[in-house]
This record gives C-alpha cells, structure tokens and sequence, in this order.
C-alpha cells in the first residue's frame, strides 16, 4: 500500500529519509516496486524528486538521502500502484503552479470512476498521468484558482474550499491526502487498509513537537530531523506511527491545517 509523510516546522529543518524503513512500517518488507517521490519546499518554490523505480536499487534515492533536504515543509510518497502502469507521470507527489507558487499533492486510497464524476472540471489543471490520485489534485485546484487570483487568499478561504472538496472525495473511496501551498500544510485523513485487511480509519496520525533542537532520528523509521540552533515546534503526519511516541490517529473525515509547525485549525 502507499505510504505518505509530511512534515512542518516553525525554523528550517534539515530532514533525511530513507524510504526503505519508512515503508516498512506500514507494510512488512516495505513495498517499493512502483516509486517514490520527495517535495521540499525552498519558499515559494519546491524541490521535487521523483522516480518510477524501486527504491531499493536506487542510485537517486542514496545521494537523496545523504544530501538531505532542508525547508519548513517537506512531503513524501512511497508508491504502490492501484491505477496507472508504472511511470514516472504517475508517480507522486504531484506539483503545479497557481498564484506564484507551487502546489504539492500526494494522496494514498483509491478512487474508482473520479474520471467521470470529477474530471470534466478539469479544464486548466490536467493530469498528466493515468491515476485517480492526479485527477483529484487537479479537481482541487480548479476549485483553489479563482481564491489565487489576485494574491494569497485568506487562510479560512481556504481551509473552507479543501474541507468542502475533501467531502465530496470520501463517497468515492479512501481519500487521505496531504496538500500543501507552500505556507499551509492541510492532512486530511480518511480509511485505509489495515493489517487485518479492513478498509477503516484511521488513514493518518500526527506527532506535534516542541522540543530543544538536537539532531533527532526517529527509531527505526528512516526519517532524521536536523533543526537549526533555537527553539523549534514540529508537526509531522504519517501513514502510521513512525515512533512510540504519542502519535494521534486523524479521526474519519478530519482536516488538520499547520503553518510553521503550529495546528491552525483540526
């Protein structure tokens, strides 16, 4: 199954990933056969990452992981492929440009028939790609534009348009996604497959950090956490528990919107 992660931070952080562990702790041996892909934000702009190939094998993925990234929002998405063959237009996450800015999207369930309930509303965002997940993106933006088009809209406005769009996905399938606009991160979490083979929440769970800025490395999860020098507030969302720590499971349908490490509304 994918595996999706997410992170804010109040100072810019140095992150390090190792898709390998993180894909593991959702599945047993960590599928990776069907690519992965990494966002790290650098103001308005994004870095994006991305490659249709295991990880396992990957010579990308290694300088990735010893280069490190660094920004106060990073995304990540480890691939396991319900709809659209193996390439690179299919592999997440996705990014496109609205208000001067990038947008960035990744998105774990699945959504049969989006095509015909939500594509025809894709009229400047397209997909590139063959999946379901590219056409939700696409959906959303098409309802964010009009807010984008004369500077940054308000952050209620929104929160309201994501909230209304993430309703009108969970009818169709599992809808857990993280969507970020280079100032907010929004995490909707949903269903998702369990280890006993139910489709039921949660799809998410969320760690918040106030903490002194040492070099943190999350036991056994392939993520290591680099802040500056100062005090640092994190809030990191992943597919499932990265750690023992307090890490709490998104309610069915429940949006969480962060802006420098800081819940700004759940």
């Amino acid at each position: 199954m994918c595996e999706l992660f997410a992170m804010s931070s109040r100072l810019p952080t140095t992150i390090g990933l190792s898709m390998g562990r993180l894909a593991s702790r959702g599945s047993p041996g960590g599928h990776l056969a069907d690519g992965w892909g990494v966002a790290c934000y650098d103001g308005r702009d994004a870095r994006v990452l991305r490659e249709p190939e295991p990880a396992a094998d990957s010579p990308w993925l290694r300088f990735i992981e010893g280069r490190r990234l660094r920004g106060h929002i990073a995304l990540a998405h480890i691939r396991h492929a319900t709809q659209g063959g193996v390439a690179l237009a299919n592999t997440q996450p996705f990014a496109r440009e609205l208000g001067g800015r990038m947008h960035i999207f990744a998105h774990n369930g699945m959504l049969p028939g989006i095509e015909q309930i939500l594509g025809a509303d894709c009229r400047r965002f397209r997909p590139v790609g063959a999946t379901d997940s590219e056409v939700a993106f696409c959906a959303l933006l098409e309802r964010l534009a009009p807010l984008w088009a004369e500077g940054a809209p308000s952050i209620g406005a929104r929160i309201a348009t994501v909230t209304a769009f993430a309703a009108t996905l969970r009818p169709i399938g599992p809808a857990n996604f993280i969507y970020a606009d280079g100032e907010l991160l929004f995490a909707h979490g949903h269903r998702r497959t369990q280890a006993d083979g139910r489709i039921a929440p949660p799809g998410l769970t969320m760690l918040r950090r106030s903490c002194a800025v040492d070099r943190d490395t999350l036991p056994e999860a392939g993520v290591a956490v680099e802040p500056e020098a100062g005090p640092q507030t994190l809030c990191l969302f992943a597919s499932v528990p990265l750690s023992d720590e307090p890490w709490r499971p998104l309610d069915e349908g429940e949006i969480v919107v962060v802006r420098d490490g800081d819940v700004v509304a759940a």
